[in-house]
């Protein structure tokens, strides 16, 4: 007989398993959708940027319209009115049909290619150092290219100075013969005048002058040793550098245009407050710009500042110096002509004495000569018998006249005085004539000092005009000075000696 169980009561939960049981199969469940969600969301993670992980709490739809935003096209507004769009800046890809350009992909798990990648990133790496290598070679090579420019520049400098300085010293050679020559005067010419004063003067500044050019001589010498080991490291460290560029074969220039700089040591422009192109990288000891590079370079654009500053010092002073001693030795050979033309002054006037003293001693001689006739004459024959008896005291009609007391003639003593008197006139004649003829002979020496000091300024003048000419060096006129002597014979050369 069947059994019948009784009615359960009737409840609202009309499942049968049991709620542990349920339970159970949803945590099963739960943990299944989350490792999905999880897995999946590791996995879409790991192939998109940082930047494009999803707010929860935003939907996606919305999400994602946030994150392209940025892709797409501008809208800029043009003058004439009209509209023009333009991709944003940066890097990606431009997609031009869906006014669209996203940024670069950067993916975080090995891809397939991983290797080729690797190698592409190793051989980027090395390119990007060999080309960081190379503009700093570039860099190094400018610079020594304009060291050496420096280098050139201030060596021209250096010759123009010293030869500036070689005629300075010409000068002062010049100067010294002229002393000596002028030394050669007679006694009463050797009267210090203006024109020694302003040999002395001239003296003065041209070791003025030399001391000046010696020491722009001191200062370029120790500028060219400072420049040729700058121009030596430079060329150290750009061979240095040249060391990881052999696979390339570009040129240096090329890869100084490319960076935008002509030079980073380059003075011959005024820099701008915007340079264009590439900034000097900061040092870096274990890259390819290291502090001894840097070191270099900053020594390079001071040397180069102090020595275009040194050849402007340079250049000036040697035009100065030129101008300066062209006017000086002008001065000199101004005042030995005005001594010239007022010795040929004074010569004129004393040959114009000499002459009317000359016609003065002749009548004098002359009438001296006649005095001594006329005193022969007055005393008579030296023998009583040569006496007319017209010139006797004597004679008949003198003795007739003597014979009344008191009747003296004076005619005797006439005869004496007219004789003593003739006699002290001879005398005065005489000492004036030896007085004009003394005075003669002083004014004649005189005179002949005169040409010869004429002649001394004359010849110094031509010397100083031959010898501060540009085809007469120096070793000519030292020669000049220490061999030549007016007074006494040319030195016979050894050839002719030995012959």
């Amino acid at each position: 007989m069947p059994v019948l169980v009784p009615p359960a009561e009737r409840s609202q939960d009309t499942r049968i398993g049991t709620p542990a049981w349920r339970e159970a199969a949803k945590a099963i469940t739960r943990k299944a959708h989350h490792l999905t969600d999880r897995c999946g969301q590791e996995a879409v993670t790991m192939w998109q940027p940082k930047d494009s992980v999803r707010d929860p709490h935003v939907a996606r739809h919305l999400c994602r319209a946030a994150y392209i935003l940025p892709w797409r096209f501008r809208v800029e507004m043009l003058k004439g009115g009209g509209t023009l769009e333009k991709p944003p800046p940066g890097e990606g890809v431009t997609l031009w049909k869906g006014k669209m350009k996203p940024p670069a992909w950067h993916a975080r798990l090995p891809l397939p290619m991983h290797r080729d990648a690797r190698a592409l990133q190793t051989a980027e790496v090395v390119h990007a150092h060999a080309r960081g290598a190379r503009l700093t070679a570039a860099r190094l090579c400018r610079a020594q290219h304009q060291i050496n420019g420096q280098l050139r520049l201030l060596l021209r400098q250096r010759e123009a100075t010293d030869r500036r300085l070689s005629e300075v010293r010409k000068g002062l050679l010049i100067n010294q013969q002229s002393c000596k020559l002028r030394g050669y005067r007679p006694k009463s010419e050797k009267v210090p005048d203006k024109a020694d004063s302003m040999l002395n003067w001239e003296k003065e500044e041209l070791k003025s002058m030399k001391r000046k050019m010696e020491k722009d001589m001191e200062k370029s010498e120790t500028l060219l040793k400072a420049l040729a080991s700058c121009r030596d490291t430079l060329a150290f460290c750009c061979k240095e550098r040249l060391q990881a560029v052999d696979l390339m074969n570009q040129p240096l220039d090329k890869v100084l245009e490319q960076a935008g700089r002509h030079s980073w040591v380059n003075l011959s422009h005024i820099p701008s407050v915007r340079p264009q192109g590439q900034k000097t990288p900061p040092p870096d000891p274990v890259g390819t710009y290291t502090p001894e590079c840097a070191r270099a370079l900053d020594e390079a654009k001071r040397l180069l500042m102090e020595s275009k500053d040194t050849l402007l010092e340079m250049t000036k002073n040697e035009e100065d110096v030129q101008e300066q001693q062209q006017e000086i030795s002008n001065r000199v050979c101004a005042s030995l002509a005005q001594k010239m033309r007022e010795t040929l002054e004074l010569k004129e006037r004393m040959n114009m004495t000499l002459g009317l003293m000359r016609g003065t001693i002749h009548r004098c001689t002359k009438f001296s000569q006649e005095m001594y006739i006329t005193r022969g004459l007055i005393k008579g024959p030296v023998s009583k018998r040569h006496l007319e008896t017209r010139e006797k005291l004597d004679r008949p009609l003198v003795r007739v006249y003597q014979r009344h007391v008191g009747t003296q003639l004076p005619e005797a003593s006439r005869l004496a005085q007219g004789t003593d008197k003739l006699q002290r006139h001879i005398s005065h004649v005489e000492k004036n004539l030896k007085e004009l003829l003394a005075t003669h002979k002083n004014l004649t020496g005189s005179l002949k000092c005169k040409k010869i000091g004429y002649e001394v300024d004359y010849n110094v003048v031509r010397l100083r005009l031959r010898q501060r000419h540009q085809h007469m060096c120096y070793e000519q006129a030292q020669r000049l000075v220490n061999d030549w002597d007016p007074r006494t014979p040319p030195r016979a050369e050894p050839d002719a000696a030995s012959k």
